[in-house]
């Protein structure tokens, strides 16, 4: 049974979609099933992978309302082994959509995706920068919720509304006997030669103490241009800090989550 992470900040710019294609690919590269799922409808995960929303017609959006099966809207990243869902602009309308149905909107998602769960190690949500219906029904659809936060002051305020929104979730979920654990927090762009990003970086740590990722990720020109050409850092750079890093990272979530293996 695969693991179900959401990739979640209410705060916009944080490195949430970097993470998300670039630890998805990491985790891919070390021989794990991985399925990254764009629930963000600015598709910004979608285009970083190279994927044109103008031609697409199977997307996550089509698969909750039920017009398409989960398995048919699933591509294969080109030069790689991992598989993600696309979407569009036209996800920014789900809730509407699910609202005339019958199911429990909040759980539709986690019911489509527990129809491959099994298919996968890992289940990667990319979120989208709120806390409306689209981040709520990905928290209901995640076992843990991974947390990129900027290096930035400030930064420790800004994710009181997440994680008090993430204690509601957690109850809603207890009672339908599902459990959404914090999977850590993620530190991001970090300017080494900042004092001042390394005294947030101290207080972080000391506000979340073991909650907080071993792995930092620091500012870097290739992580920025990857996108720009389609791919993941992993394959524009390889051999680049930025791809080291999110190796580093892919490691831990698997430490944590599979100690055997490492």
């Amino acid at each position: 049974m695969g693991k179900v992470i959401a990739i979640a900040n209410q705060k916009g710019g944080v490195g949430k979609t970097t993470t998300s294609v670039n630890l998805s690919a990491s985790l891919a590269a070390m021989d794990k099933k991985v399925l990254l799922i764009d629930y963000d409808p600015q598709a910004s995960t979608t285009t970083s992978l190279g994927i044109h929303r103008q031609s697409l017609k199977h997307t996550i959006e089509k698969v909750v309302i039920g017009d398409v099966q989960i398995k048919d809207a699933v591509f294969k990243i080109e030069n790689t082994s991992l598989h993600m869902i696309p979407t569009t602009i036209e996800l920014s309308h789900l809730g509407m959509k699910v609202r005339s149905t019958e199911l429990d909107e909040m759980y539709i998602l986690r019911q489509r995706i527990e129809t491959i769960k099994n298919d996968y190690d890992y289940i990667l949500i990319d979120c989208p920068p709120s806390l409306g219906f689209l981040a709520l029904s990905a928290l209901h659809a995640s076992d843990s919720v991974l947390v990129p936060v900027q290096c930035q002051y400030l930064a420790i305020d800004g994710l009181t509304q997440l994680l008090n929104t993430v204690h509601t979730v957690q109850k809603n979920l207890k009672v339908n006997h599902y459990q959404l654990s914090i999977e850590g927090v993620l530190i991001t762009m970090l300017d080494k030669r900042s004092k001042a990003g390394w005294q947030i970086v101290h207080e972080l740590k000391e506000y979340f103490q073991d909650g907080v990722f071993e792995t930092i990720i620091t500012t870097n020109v290739a992580v920025q241009n990857a996108p720009t050409h389609g791919v993941s850092v992993l394959q524009y750079a390889p051999t680049s800090m930025a791809s080291k890093l999110y190796k580093s990272l892919a490691k831990e979530i698997i430490k944590h989550n599979e100690p055997q293996t490492i």
